[in-house]
């Protein structure tokens, strides 16, 4: 499905090309994208230097003040199908549990493809996106349960369902093995 080879070190390597490379291409100082993101320029140094892991609402909120995208800020600097990401952006606290940006497409701004495995026991707590974004889940083994403000929605394994993200939410693995699913992100 996608590459493993050494996958954590290549995302930070390409975060920290992206982040440099379009930081001067918008002709601002680590200082001036640090204000503008509110993202510490301790933080950034140390994201381009390739030396800290982040997190996606970290690299979110760089990507909005670059005025670019979550995925130009992971993908390789050098891919020649710029639709096609296949990067791993996230790795859980146990082992197994992940989620690869597969590719994206363009809308309003973007939709992005994402896979994910939770492994038994695993949540993932997300912030609240834009109003008008959405995220479509398809589960393809194992039963997910979604923590939404309305109460939890359990996806089992075949089934779809979709949500305006503007809520707090967050992913979580009841059962006692992995759950693997495709989340689309439609911003």
């Amino acid at each position: 499905m996608h590459k493993e080879t050494a996958p954590r070190t290549s995302v930070l390597q390409h975060v920290s090309q992206n982040v440099r490379r379009l930081r001067h291409a918008a002709r601002l100082s680590q200082s001036a994208l640090s204000e503008k993101s509110g993202v510490s320029r301790r933080m950034l140094v140390a994201i381009e230097a390739g030396e800290k892991n982040v997190s996606l609402t970290t690299l979110d909120r760089v990507a909005e003040a670059l005025d670019v995208v979550f995925s130009d800020l992971i993908q390789a600097p050098d891919a020649r199908d710029p639709s096609r990401i296949d990067e791993l952006a996230w790795v859980g606290e146990i082992a197994g549990s992940k989620a690869v940006l597969l590719s994206k497409a363009s809308a309003t701004r973007e939709v992005e493809l994402w896979e994910w495995r939770l492994e038994a026991g695993e949540r993932y707590p997300s912030q609240p996106d834009a109003v008008g974004w959405s995220e479509q889940f398809y589960v393809f083994e194992g039963c997910l349960t979604l923590e939404l403000t309305g109460g939890d929605q359990r996806i089992g394994t075949g089934e779809f369902y979709m949500f305006a993200s503007h809520q707090p939410h967050a992913y979580r693995n009841d059962g006692p093995g992995p759950v693997r699913f495709v989340r689309n992100v439609v911003i």
